[in-house]
């Protein structure tokens, strides 16, 4: 029983996708290139950072951001040569400026036209008269009485 806890415990723990062949000699530029690629998205997978895919296009990725780290980027120039090449949709948090804003700012502004769309007909519902009720004309009332009767 405690094997199987064990193993299960195991499997459940978040595993990397990052090979040996790929790990740096130098611990904080292997650590800085894990930092970076927690950030950056897997092209194939969309959803999964490529410090976590094993899709053969992250592992590229992982080796080319190493590569230009170990050539003496900063970690803001390693990210935006990346960016570079393959846009700003290999950001897993895009950036919120240039026309990023538009996108930021459509959520809350659809929100709030729709909330006074809303409003604006709640309320000329509740000041439209309603309709009133009328007497039947004698023939009217005639006809309703032949129908009731049959």
């Amino acid at each position: 029983m405690k094997r199987l806890v064990l193993i299960l415990m195991l499997l459940a723990s978040p595993v990397t996708a990052v090979e040996p062949d790929e790990i740096l000699s130098d611990p904080v530029l292997e650590q800085r290139a894990r930092e970076l690629s927690k950030g950056l998205r897997c092209l194939v997978c969309r959803n999964e950072s490529i410090d976590e895919s094993n899709a053969s296009l992250a592992k590229d990725l992982r080796i080319l951001l190493r590569e230009r780290l170990v050539a003496g980027d900063s970690d803001a120039q390693a990210v935006d040569f990346i960016v570079a090449r393959f846009g700003e949709y290999v950001l897993l948090n895009p950036r919120s400026g240039g026309m990023n804003w538009l996108l930021w700012g459509a959520g809350p502004l659809m929100l709030m036209l729709a909330g006074t769309t809303g409003a604006f007909y709640v309320r000329s519902r509740s000041r439209a008269k309603a309709p009133q009720d009328e007497e039947l004309s004698a023939d009217e009332a005639q006809k309703l009485r032949d129908i009731l009767n049959n």
